[in-house]
């Protein structure tokens, strides 16, 4: 389907579902960037799951949010429920505003839901020449080291800084072995999972998709993973007046009431100690870049490159739509 057709359809069913032109042109832009870049479990994948919180009332599709002024460089959003793309969008450009302004932002927001991909929103910063560092909680899903049961979320860890290029260092990666969207999208379509990245619920290793779902996720880097995992939950629970410690809700299955997610977002001017930083993160990068290469790798690369690439191409393209996603639109079209 066309770019802009499937932007067009999104719109209409998300005001179909109650949201407002803005909020849904917002939502619609996260969804499809997130099909552009590849990440393909944060995209059309979800769009359901959206509309269904809205008609289950746990996503409000009028919030009233407030933005609360603290000092020039720091801000506080309650996001009143409101669709997780609106509060995210709102938080980034806000740190943005105060960042130009000072030198730094910081924005935190409380009683916001899934807001997609992370990275999505440190582009707007790096567009802006600001270095960025985002953090969001999510559904339990992995243990605490030495637990037996899953408290964290996959709680992904962002950051994003220029590089004097068209292409910017975009650092987007949850803290388990793979991402939960990923493992949901296998269920989904009946596929098996890799091994190594989960346990069912009884601790035992799976690679059936719909066990790991039921079970734990494994983190990355053994507890050092379990310990990011639990810096993210305190950063964008604890410090927000979000959900935290297992409390957020589970957007596909839990539908008790709103997921009061937190995100704390960060941003500031590349010159704050040095006037020339693009010329040293070039050097930087280029440094590594030299480097010699193990067999089979034609050049090291840096976070985002990959998904420049891939967004750059899908862009051209027409977004391919599955046949589990089209039973989606139709049925939300009805």
């Amino acid at each position: 389907m066309k770019i802009k057709k499937l932007k067009q359809l999104l719109i209409k069913i998300f005001k179909k579902n109650g949201l407002g032109n803005v909020h849904s042109s917002i939502s619609a832009n996260a969804l499809i960037n997130a099909e552009l870049v590849g990440a393909y479990a944060h995209g059309l994948s979800r769009l359901k799951m959206y509309c269904d919180r809205i008609n289950k009332k746990v996503i409000n599709p009028k919030p009233k949010i407030k933005v609360k002024k603290i000092s020039q460089s720091i801000s506080y959003v309650d996001a009143d429920n409101s669709i997780g793309f609106v509060a995210a969008d709102i938080g980034i450009k806000k740190a943005i505003e105060n960042a130009k302004k000072t030198g730094i932002g910081l924005v935190a927001v409380k009683n916001s839901g899934h807001y997609g991909l992370s990275g999505y929103y440190a582009e707007q910063a790096v567009k802006k020449n600001l270095i960025t560092m985002i953090y969001t909680n999510a559904p339990p899903a992995v243990a605490p080291h030495g637990a037996l049961k899953s408290l964290f979320g996959t709680n992904p860890i962002c950051f994003g800084a220029p590089t004097g290029s068209k292409i910017p260092f975009i650092l987007d990666t949850s803290i388990s072995m793979i991402n939960r969207g990923k493992i949901r999208v296998a269920a989904r379509n009946n596929q098996k999972i890799p091994e190594g990245v989960a346990l069912d619920k009884f601790g035992n290793p799976t690679i059936d998709a719909k066990k790991a779902l039921a079970g734990v996720q494994l983190p990355i880097a053994g507890f050092r993973g379990s310990g990011l995992a639990w810096m993210v939950d305190i950063l964008s629970g604890v410090l927000t007046g979000g959900n935290h410690a297992g409390k957020v809700k589970d957007p596909f299955d839990d539908f008790s009431g709103p997921q009061n997610i937190g995100h704390l977002f960060i941003t500031f001017k590349t010159n704050l100690f040095v006037n020339n930083f693009n010329n040293r993160i070039k050097n930087n990068i280029k440094i590594i870049k030299k480097l010699p290469k193990i067999k089979g790798i034609k050049e090291i690369m840096y976070p985002g490159q990959n998904k420049y690439i891939r967004f750059k191409m899908n862009s051209k393209k027409d977004i391919n739509i599955s046949e589990i996603i089209k039973k989606d639109l139709k049925l939300l079209m009805n």
